[in-house]
């Protein structure tokens, strides 16, 4: 009992109480790694100019900046592909709202997160260029999120293997004669490849595709796959027919 009021006293002593800005600067970057990047660690940013400094440490995530003029500057990059190629398993790219970001067929090997910097997906817009098969061509476990991206032929996004997650983005199929060829989604994980794509060697593990809070537009369908498709207040609209669907499916196989 003694012991416990002891305790008690010493808690009420200012100076024995921990303050979270007392960590060094490596801690609390430790610390900010377990947020989501978006909203959690981007609203730390808000909090001071040391907070700040340390949310936007290159350390925690990469940003593709087009107008960026001193190329030296780490962890920044004028485009999509130098950002991919290097960032490292895990990291997440930012990539700045305002114009267009060429994507078009940039393989991703490694695990990460790829998120628009604006404050809707129509912010940032990837456009693939027409003769591309995608923008994105993922071959690992990743994430996409406040997103636009525009293909006027092939997909927006060519999933491979491993888990693909897709929140809160646009893919936008562009109106053209050949929408038989677009697709907003292909994904060959978990069956055969479709005619329309070359082959390539699957490795085992956990592959789906799983979209929320997506808008998609156009094409020939929404989807083509052939392994596990999970969908979430998914919203599809073909402009040609004027046709809506809203699609709220867990663990749809098709």
């Amino acid at each position: 009992m003694e012991e416990r009021r002891k305790w008690k006293r010493l808690s009420e002593n200012s100076s024995f109480r921990s303050n979270i800005n007392n960590l060094d600067d490596g801690c609390l970057m430790h610390i900010f790694r377990f947020l989501s990047p978006i909203p959690d660690r981007y609203n730390t940013a808000l909090v001071c100019h040391r907070w700040c400094f340390l949310a936007c440490h290159p350390g925690l995530w990469l940003r593709v900046d087009r107008s960026v003029k001193d190329l030296s500057q780490p962890g920044v990059f004028p485009d999509i592909e130098t950002a991919v190629s290097a960032a490292r398993p895990g990291d997440t790219i930012m990539i700045a709202a305002g114009g267009n970001h060429l994507a078009s067929n940039i393989q991703i090997k490694k695990p990460l997160c790829l998120i628009g910097g604006g404050e809707l997906p129509d912010d940032t817009t990837l456009i693939c260029s027409r003769g591309s098969d995608s923008a994105l061509e993922f071959l690992s476990t990743c994430k996409v999120a406040n997103l636009t991206v525009k293909a006027e032929l092939g997909c927006c996004l060519l999933h491979r293997s491993g888990r693909l997650i897709i929140e809160g983005c646009i893919l936008q199929c562009e109106s053209n004669p050949l929408d038989y060829l677009s697709y907003a989604i292909v994904s060959t994980a978990g069956g055969p490849e479709p005619k329309a794509l070359p082959s390539l060697a699957k490795s085992p593990g956990n592959d789906c595709v799983s979209v929320s809070r997506t808008r998609i537009e156009g094409g020939a369908k929404a989807v083509l796959t052939s392994g596990t498709l999970a969908l979430q207040r998914v919203r599809v609209i073909y402009a040609r027919t004027s046709l809506f669907f809203w699609f709220d499916v867990e663990n749809n196989r098709s």
